[in-house]
């Protein structure tokens, strides 16, 4: 199985401490099966930090998911409250219960597979933040979303999972 990664640079080699912390699944490197979903993030990247757009491409044996060695928190292809609750807590600056299983700041899931919480999710998200959303509505409004998909991979064996084929 083919995943891809939009960048401005060609990924020589995957560096965990340079991924930015508070992303939906927590600090990780994040890919796609969605060739498409990697371009559009590659020309938004090189658009906000300067480069030309750049497709890094990864392989990976595609039984990954039943690796016993791992552990792997995969929501499937649909949003629900329980990945609501996982990317509010790890998009959160102020949450600290890192050891609850609805987060990932300490890297307990090797990878996460799951929808991404799009522009306007990211807006729900937001409100919710700020008090203009109860959690409910908030996720009421996620529920019928047409969503992409991502893996994000957190600890240095699951990058070692990882072939890169191209760019």
């Amino acid at each position: 199985m083919f995943l891809y990664h939009g960048s401005n640079t060609d990924i020589k080699e995957i560096n965990l401490a340079m991924c930015r912390p508070y992303k939906d699944f927590g600090q990780g490197f994040y890919l796609t099966v969605m060739k498409e979903q990697a371009e559009k993030m590659a020309n938004r990247v090189a658009r906000i930090y300067g480069g030309s757009p750049i497709l890094n491409i990864y392989e990976i044996d595609e039984n990954f998911i039943r690796n016993t060695n791992l552990n792997i928190k995969n929501f499937g292809t649909e949003t629900s409250e329980e990945w609501a609750r996982f990317v509010k807590n790890n998009r959160s600056r102020e949450y600290t219960d890192f050891s609850n299983p609805e987060c990932n700041f300490d890297n307990k899931y090797d990878i996460v597979v799951g929808p991404i919480a799009d522009d306007d999710m990211a807006l729900l998200f937001r409100q919710f933040e700020n008090g203009m959303l109860t959690f409910e509505k908030m996720l009421s409004g996620m529920i019928y979303k047409k969503t992409t998909n991502q893996y994000s991979f957190h600890t240095q064996e699951a990058i070692k999972l990882l072939k890169k084929v191209g760019v």
